[in-house]
């Protein structure tokens, strides 16, 4: 998710399902490794080690990114990192 507004301090709960429709108004959600929009959520094989999820929140020296919902991944990264301040992230460990 990105162009969220400077304003928003919290995501609600289901804020990255799309159908949903509690995102920030103004921000986007872009086509993810499942090849749409939202966020898929944690899913690691049954029995398998607990994985690692990184989620990392950027401040940019701009308001918006010139990107829609059809952008790949690599390419909001690339405009993130061209247009970063700085970032913060928290890893989370989920296991089934």
């Amino acid at each position: 998710m990105f162009n969220i507004p400077a304003d928003v301090n919290q995501l609600v709960e289901n804020a990255g399902n799309p159908e949903a429709g509690l995102a920030p108004k103004g921000s986007v959600q872009s086509r993810t490794d499942f090849g749409k929009t939202g966020y898929g959520g944690a899913c690691p094989p049954k029995g398998d080690k607990p994985h690692r999820y990184h989620f990392t929140v950027y401040a940019l020296n701009t308001d918006k990114l010139p990107l829609d919902a059809d952008a790949p991944g690599a390419m909001v990264g690339f405009y993130i990192n061209n247009h970063k301040l700085a970032q913060a992230s928290i890893t989370m460990v989920y296991g089934r």
